[in-house]
């Protein structure tokens, strides 16, 4: 490592992870360096549902105004049909006792939702450079001491040196893979089609999951009388058939769905990502940090992403910060000791969601059992308001995964 580094942090990824890292660090004095291969505005294949706990961090950054302000669509809560027909809605605002920071969630377009993001980044004082690639982390014995990368217009790499790097890079991480720690789950091998649609009827102010025994697919609409429509399968049949017009297909299959669509117009091509059930073993190195999807993402169901991203966000920025301005005297140990304790808060916040989504993924997987959870709870409105409050960020996710509560859904 050179004498003086390029920055005292380099984040790697300027979706929300990496913008909201690079915000939180920037305005607490840390010089960051944030870098993105794509130049913004940006489209990015995504759900792009935001919780109403999301609304929470937006607010603390100072984007949530501006980003209602530019069309986002509020969601009141989910609409999920089971395989069978049967359809369990689930609101936001019900009689459990939970609220979350907003009674709404909001779906909002990525590349609106992203250059907001990245402004407050740039005016928290992060160094932004888009149209940059980042190719492999730079080694001083078993550290990570900076990053090597190519920016647009240039062949030769070059070698970025900061004290840490924080990988937010998303699905396919650079960051994860070369450290060694990317991992993808056995199952579910699932990835997603996504398009925006305009005029698909009956779109109102939930969104809607509806499942059957070939994958699900999920409507929410996103402002400026859009629709996002992202059909979730194996990952085998998402390769096979996006090229021919592969929504479309699907959804000509689904009597259900196919009214909806008769006058629908899909106003940009269909995009694939995935496959998902992606994870790192740890997300920390000597040297590193992985946040948001880099560290792990399971299954879009129940709309993880975006709200991981910026909580994760939030969590690290404190372990960072005591990495590099801790009192502990020597360097690498205080760095290790931060990022380890980062880890452990990280598992801590997320196992019980963890936990929810993989038994989401295994009643998906099997309609009986889907059925079987759907009339329960379509007897039951105040269990799906709370699975629903869970899905929403503000419902603590124990109330869901008691023994009482599971037997109650498996019993039909």
């Amino acid at each position: 490592m050179t004498e003086r580094a390029d920055a005292e942090v380099v984040v790697v990824g300027a979706g929300p992870a990496g913008a909201a890292t690079a915000w939180a660090l920037a305005r607490s004095g840390i010089d960051v360096l944030l870098l993105d291969r794509a130049r913004f505005p940006r489209d990015k294949v995504c759900a792009e549902y935001l919780s109403p706990q999301a609304s929470r961090i937006l607010s603390e950054m100072g984007a949530l105004s501006e980003i209602e302000a530019r069309g986002a669509a509020q969601l009141s809560g989910m609409l999920v049909r089971s395989p069978g027909g049967a359809e369990i809605r689930g609101e936001f605002v019900a009689a459990h006792g939970f609220r979350g920071f907003r009674d709404r969630g909001l779906a909002v377009r990525r590349p609106v939702l992203d250059t907001i993001l990245l402004d407050r980044a740039r005016a928290a004082g992060a160094r932004v450079h888009e149209g940059v690639r980042v190719l492999d982390v730079v080694r001083t014995g078993a550290r990570v001491t900076g990053v090597r990368a190519i920016a647009g217009g240039t062949r030769e790499p070059r070698d970025i040196t900061a004290r840490l790097v924080v990988g937010a890079d998303g699905l396919q991480s650079v960051i994860a893979r070369r450290l060694g720690l990317a991992r993808t789950a056995r199952w579910p091998r699932r990835m997603a089609v996504v398009a925006h649609y305009r005029g698909v009827a009956g779109i109102g102010p939930a969104g809607e999951m509806h499942v059957d025994a070939h994958g699900y697919i999920g409507l929410a609409d996103v402002g400026s009388g859009l629709t996002n429509v992202a059909v979730v399968v194996p990952a085998q049949s998402a390769r096979r058939g996006v090229r021919d017009g592969f929504i479309e297909a699907w959804i000509a299959a689904r009597p259900h769905l196919a009214e909806r669509f008769r006058d629908a117009e899909r106003v940009a091509p269909a995009r694939v990502t995935g496959p998902f059930a992606r994870y790192a073993t740890r997300a920390w190195a000597g040297g590193a940090a992985l946040v948001g999807d880099a560290a792990d993402f399971f299954d879009p169901f129940t709309g993880e992403g975006i709200y991981a991203a910026l909580r994760g966000a939030e969590l690290l920025a404190p372990y960072v910060y005591d990495a590099l301005r801790g009192t502990t005297p020597t360097t690498g140990r205080r760095e290790d000791v931060a990022l380890a304790a980062y880890d452990r808060c990280r598992r801590h916040e997320f196992r019980g969601k963890w936990a929810v989504e993989r038994l989401v993924a295994a009643a998906v997987a099997c309609p009986p059992l889907m059925d079987r959870v759907a009339r329960a709870l379509v007897r039951r409105p105040d269990m799906a308001h709370l699975f629903v409050g869970v899905v929403g960020d503000f419902v603590p996710p124990r109330q869901v995964l008691r023994p009482s509560f599971l037997l109650r859904l498996v019993a039909g």
